[in-house]
């Protein structure tokens, strides 16, 4: 009998067994060198915790809010596309582990399946993240499809005019299955001559042209609050707030776009000390571990979203997996919480870690 993982890391191996090499490939993979990609987690590993000693943690409140709406943990999951690949239940067994576990599901505008089957799966709050297509009334059909089935935000990808170098599908010659929001709205499999289907997708659907001026023309279209994924920048933050934007979410695309982009956790402060608490800032990328999450937190994200560690979830135990990998993030964040002297998300300040900029000017004193 197969040991029960005691870590979400243990789940990628699962996956790693479980699935061939090109869906493998296809979620574990990021762009070039992957130096992103992994600094995505290592740079988590150079924050050190100040745990607040002889404090009451006899009962722990890990609930937070995000736009308004409650959830029993400050985690999301993010947005990954074509989830089947992973499951043949795909997105169904996710969104039914978000609810069962009391959060939220971003649903990816590439879904395996469309988003009104997620939508009548279960009682999940449900995102949804978009992208802008050169036809903008096919993105703006979607918004109104997401507003009319109940999802209750719209999260722009605004990190992805064209796709990143990801070599792993080029080698794999990956095959992209047909995305079923697109069906009826535009040609939705492309097979590559040579290299990636996924790159042939992108480049033969995305708008590079999508720029600052056009989220006024999304927030138009909706009465859903809109949030940016893909800040990692101070300027880029207040340009945000300037838009109108309702949250931000500081992201690199899980290091699969631009790579030598930062870490995410590296330019969390940067981007939350500009927005000044006008919106919530939420972080993705590299979250494997309950210490990460309390340590974005205290940085300033009001929550994470989690993405591979739900597709490798998925892939190894199908609904069961995912329910198990937010079970075992909420675990860890209320221990960690607990042996840091927090009884409650709000307790949890910048006092609490330390940087690898501020361990340095320690040492020089």
């Amino acid at each position: 009998m197969e040991e029960e993982p005691v870590n979400v890391n243990e789940f990628r191996e699962l996956a790693r067994q479980a699935l061939p090499k090109m869906f493998y490939d296809l979620f574990a993979g990021g762009a070039e060198d992957m130096y992103t990609l992994k600094e995505n987690e290592e740079a988590f590993h150079r924050i050190i915790i100040r745990p607040k000693i002889l404090r009451d943690v006899s009962s722990i409140d890990l609930s937070t809010a995000v736009l308004g709406y409650n959830i029993s943990m400050p985690v999301l999951i993010a947005p990954t596309s074509m989830q089947k690949l992973a499951n043949p239940e795909g997105e169904i067994a996710t969104a039914r582990a978000a609810s069962a576990c009391g959060t939220i599901m971003v649903l990816s505008t590439s879904s395996s399946c469309s988003l009104e089957e997620v939508a009548s799966c279960c009682n999940a709050i449900r995102f949804f993240q978009l992208y802008v297509y050169k036809r903008r009334d096919i993105s703006a059909k979607l918004v109104q499809r997401a507003e009319n089935n109940g999802y209750k935000a719209i999260v722009v990808t605004v990190d992805s005019p064209r796709l990143g170098r990801r070599e792993a599908d080029i080698k794999n010659k990956l095959v992209v299955p047909p995305l079923k929001n697109l069906e009826g709205l535009m040609p939705n499999e492309f097979i590559a001559d040579e290299g990636s289907g996924l790159e042939a997708l992108a480049n033969g659907t995305l708008d590079a042209s999508f720029c600052w001026e056009d989220i006024s023309w999304l927030k138009s279209i909706t009465n859903l609050p809109v949030l940016i994924k893909g800040v990692l920048t101070r300027e880029d933050a207040i340009k945000s707030l300037e838009v109108g934007v309702a949250g931000i979410i500081v992201s690199n695309h899980g290091g699969r776009q631009l790579d030598y982009s930062p870490a995410t956790i590296s330019v969390l402060e940067e981007v939350v000390l500009a927005v000044g608490g006008k919106v919530p800032v939420l972080i993705d990328g590299g979250i494997r571990r309950g210490t990460d999450i309390f340590k974005a937190m205290a940085l300033g994200a009001q929550a994470v979203l989690v993405g591979r560690p739900v597709v490798f979830g998925l892939a190894a135990k199908g609904e069961y997996g995912v329910k198990r990998v937010l079970e075992m993030l909420k675990d860890e964040l209320e221990l960690t919480m607990a042996l840091s002297g927090c009884s409650s998300v709000k307790e949890i300040s910048r006092s609490h870690v330390s940087t690898k900029h501020e361990q340095h000017l320690v040492s020089m004193l």
